[in-house]
Formats: structure tokens, sequence, C-alpha cells
């Protein structure tokens, strides 16, 4: 019986895409069996996040229940990566001493040979340093699941926001090379993917190199993977205001691949606040890119993500941001009350709101975001809408379910069974929540 992996990602979407890369190369190196119990896995990684509070307490307390299963089983294998992996380094092993193998986001790549390291000295094995983009030479070809794939094209990021701690762990901005970005998307489209969505920490900052030296800018990126037959949607997140180039804002204009959804994160509505973050631009910077946006694709969707109750915020200042969301009319939002993450300069900031006025702030804000979600999920009701389905509705039997450009959930009646990673197109008949719409087909008889 083959040897089984367990791998729990906590935090964004590049650490999704981590892990799933890692669990190829372990199924090609290792023959390893990916399985959803961790009671039933040989290999137990654990793919962490260190962007919010308590992070580190959060991957301490999984470790916890894991020492468990590894005191029953003294041959299993436990590893922890990602961001908290890259802060704590071997420091992590004074709490969990027990812990196998300790690896950063540049080097999972290398989890292979760390864990024949391990099986030979019998010692843990640390590697958190900051290979520039030697990873994706050494990871195989992505497995294809369903009509959607994640290509990450960079790496790190250098804008070192006051209160960010992504730059610390995981590097300073390295693009991929490009000719690698179009060979992984091409072949994605290959096995059957019609929806890309590109990652990187300010995915708008790709500067990738040619073959012959030259330099790719993150639009002409764009451009050229419009050209491959087969893609149909085309998506990327995150991205930094700073960066976000009259040259990108023109590819709405004639790359209709480009899905009319725009995530672009500004944090905070007031200049004073956005200067306290260090992010060097102003409210009327961002609200400028959105119009010149939104005269091009009068149908775009914005989200954004905000931090709510940094240090020295006013009530004033808070009004600015739920000000700013109602004139950028935004779509949805990841929004979180602030919390010092230790190493970044905002750490060393005064802190003097308390934190009954943070959730209260948070919670307005989400509110106003909710509403104006659920408008915009009301507003969609007659239309035709293009949705990429995904699997058979578990809610609804006899249904399927897709996804709109916009993110929102589709079900729809189906009796055919092979229709995921289709592009159909539905009538809206009824909003069912804030995010779920129901549709019936209109690519049958129209």
């Amino acid at each position: 019986m083959g040897k089984k992996l367990y791998i729990e990602t906590q935090g964004c979407q590049m650490n999704e895409y981590d892990s799933a890369r890692l669990a190829d190369l372990l199924q090609e190196r290792e023959q390893l069996e990916r399985t959803d119990d961790p009671r039933e896995a040989d290999i137990l990684l654990l793919n962490t996040c260190s962007i919010r509070e308590k992070a580190q307490e959060k991957v301490f307390s999984e470790l916890g229940r894991w020492r468990q299963l590894k005191e029953q089983r003294p041959h299993l294998i436990i590893g922890v990566g990602g961001c908290v992996a890259s802060q704590e380094g071997e420091d992590l092993l004074k709490r969990a001493p027990f812990v196998d193998l300790i690896f950063g986001p540049q080097t999972l790549h290398r989890v292979p040979d760390m864990m024949q390291q391990r099986r030979q000295a019998r010692l843990p094995v640390v590697d958190v340093s900051f290979p520039t983009i030697e990873k994706f030479d050494h990871l195989p070809e992505p497995r294809v699941e369903s009509g959607k794939a994640f290509v990450s094209i960079m790496e790190g990021c250098s804008k070192y926001c006051s209160f960010c701690v992504v730059p610390y762990t995981r590097g300073e901005e390295v693009s991929r090379p490009f000719d690698d970005v179009i060979a992984e998307v091409a072949h994605l489209l290959a096995q059957g993917v019609v929806e890309i969505t590109l990652l990187g920490q300010n995915v708008n900052g790709y500067r990738g190199r040619e073959h012959d030296g030259g330099t790719v800018s993150f639009a002409s990126l764009l451009e050229h993977l419009a050209t491959l037959p087969g893609l149909l949607r085309l998506r990327y997140t995150t991205s930094h205001p700073l960066e976000f180039s009259d040259e990108l804002i023109e590819c709405y204009r004639h790359l209709p691949q480009l899905v009319s959804h725009v995530h672009l994160p500004v944090q905070s509505g007031s200049d004073r606040i956005l200067a306290a973050m260090k992010r060097n631009h102003d409210r009327a910077d961002y609200l400028r890119r959105i119009a010149r946006l939104r005269a091009i694709r009068p149908d775009l969707h914005l989200s954004s993500d905000f931090i709510v109750g940094f240090p020295g915020e006013s009530e004033e200042d808070f009004q600015a941001t739920l000000d700013l969301i109602r004139v950028a009319d935004m779509d949805h939002s990841y929004s979180f009350i602030y919390s010092a993450r230790p190493g970044t300069p905002a750490a060393d900031l005064v802190d003097d709101t308390p934190l009954t006025v943070k959730k209260e702030r948070l919670q307005r804000l989400k509110d106003l975001i909710s509403a104006s979600t659920l408008d915009k999920t009301r507003a969609m009701v007659g239309s035709r809408q293009k949705i990429l389905v995904e699997s058979p509705s578990t809610r609804y039997p006899g249904h399927w379910v897709g996804s709109t450009f916009n993110q929102r959930i589709v079900h729809f009646a189906a009796t055919e069974t092979d229709l995921a990673g289709r592009l159909i197109e539905v009538e809206i008949s009824a909003a069912l929540t804030i995010n779920a719409l129901r549709g019936e087909r209109c690519d049958l008889h129209s």
C-alpha cells in the first residue's frame, strides 16, 4: 500500500498554488498519494501564513494536535512551510522539537531532498533561504483537475508597506522568465483548462526576462497570453495601485479574455493613513485609475482589501474609507482589523484605538460592502451570463454550479454528466444569497 500525504494550507492563493505544486512534486518523486485525513497520512505538511495576528499560535495549535499523531506513529514526518516557517526558522524547533522539516516559500522544491536528509541523519532539516526563482525549474508540470488553474508568475514583494511582513518572509520581487510562464499556461490549456488566474504578491509589477535578454511587462504578458488558443478567461491577483499602469488599463479595451473584475487593494481611504502605511499613492490616484478602467469597461466589478484600525486611525479617517467604498462602488472586500506584525515598521507605532472601536468600525465597513454586494447580485437577475461550469451542485439535486466573471455562483438544472470545464450561457432567474444565483440554460436554445 502506497504512502500518503496530507497538506494543510493557510492563507492566500499563492499558498494554495504552492501546496498544489508541492503535492505534484511529492507524487512524482516519492509516489505519495494525497489524503484528506491527517490520521492516515505518512507525511504531514503545514503551509503557513503570517499576514494576520496570532498566525504563529494557529500554527503551534495545529502542531500540538499533530504531535499526538507522531507519538502514536514515530516514523511520521511533519513539515512546516510558508511564511511562518520563513519567519521562525530554527526557532520553531524550540517550541516544536518533533517537527522534521522547516522550509520557506522559495525552497518547497527541496522538500524531497530534505526528507531524504531527515531519514539519513535523523535530525530536523531547516532551509528557509531565498534562492531567486529556482523552485519553478524543479517542479513537475502541473496536474489539471478542473477548467480553471492558478499560475504563479512572480515571487516576493519590494513595496515594503509599513504593516506588511511579506518582503521579509518571501523576499524581494523576482519575476519568472516570460517563456516559462507561457509554457506553463500552454500546457494547462492543452489539458482542457479554459480559465487562468495569474498569481503574485504584486502581480502588475511583473518584469519577465525573455530568452533574448529583453524584458516583458505585465500588460505585454497579458497580450501574449490572450493569443493562446483555448484561453477563454484571464484573471490575476493581487495588484498594487502604484503599478496599475495606463498600459495595463488599455488591455481592458482589446483583450476580451480579461474578465470585468479587478481586485485592487487600497487598504484605506484616508491620505493620512495611506502615508503612514507607506503605500506611496493617495486616494485620488486610486480613484483616477478606477475611473479610467470604468470608462473602458462600464460593467467592471471592483474588489479591494482594507485594514481597519491602523495606528492613529481617527473616526474621520475611517469615514474617508467608507466614502471611498461608496465612490468606487466596491463589489467585495477582504477586510481585517489591524494587527502588528513583528519586524515591520508599523509595529513600533502607538496603537491606542480600543479594540471595541476597531471591531465596531470593521462591522460598519462589512455591512456597507455586503449591501453593495447584494445590490449587484440582485441586479444580475434577468441578465444573460457566461459561466464556467465547475461541478454538480451539492445543494440542489439535478443541478450543476458554475461561476460568473464577477465570482458569483450560479446553480442551474442539467442532466449531462460532462459539463465540468465548459463555458455556457445562462439567464439569471433569481438571487439565492448574497453571492449565489439561480439560472436557466440558454445555450440549448439560443
